[in-house]
């Protein structure tokens, strides 16, 4: 049985094997030796007329590896045109300000840690008698505005304050409901 899977005209043979992306592309970038760079689709057409079994997903794996060699600095991106960076160029810098050098401490010198965040406490005095525990003033009542006193049922008409001598309430007071008389005898 070992011999009839082996002839099965139905297997492709294994394809030749390709060389890994990065590779393909520096050299299309070096075959092309354009001097403003060489752009996504000169790459892809070039790769594609040197090797002309290439997988399905080969537009997407050129894009990645196009933009992984671009992160990584391999090649320069440049007016949508791919090319080596220049060895003698300096080197790019990030945005912001530049963190400052810091100076090597010489051996054997401890370094003291870091500062706490915050204000800083006031210094004490040491001939200050100890903090005693805040206590009432004199008066017996603690400090402050007292608080409110809870409401108890509330009345079914609420009569005028000067009346009951009672402080009113907030807000306009509410409207007086006047009943109706039935006239008696008809």
């Amino acid at each position: 049985m070992a011999m009839e899977s082996s002839n099965n005209p139905l297997v492709p043979p294994p394809a030749p094997s390709l060389p890994q992306y990065p590779e393909l592309i520096m050299a299309a970038i070096e075959a092309l030796n354009d001097s403003n760079g060489s752009s996504k689709s000169a790459i892809a057409k070039h790769i594609e007329s040197t090797y002309g079994d290439l997988p399905e997903t080969h537009a997407a794996l050129l894009a990645h590896h196009l933009n992984m060699m671009k992160d990584t600095g391999e090649l320069v991106l440049v007016k949508n045109n791919y090319m080596k960076p220049d060895p003698n160029a300096p080197p790019k810098r990030g945005r912001g300000r530049p963190p400052k050098a810091k100076t090597p401490l010489p051996p054997g010198t401890v370094s003291s840690p870091p500062r706490p965040r915050g204000r800083p406490p006031k210094p004490r005095d040491p001939f200050a008698p100890p903090p005693q525990p805040k206590s009432h003033s004199g008066t017996g009542r603690p400090r402050g505005r007292p608080p409110k006193k809870a409401k108890t049922t509330p009345s079914s008409a609420p009569a005028p304050a000067s009346a009951t001598g009672a402080p009113r309430g907030r807000g306009r007071p509410p409207k007086v409901k006047q009943t109706a008389v039935a006239p008696v005898g008809c």
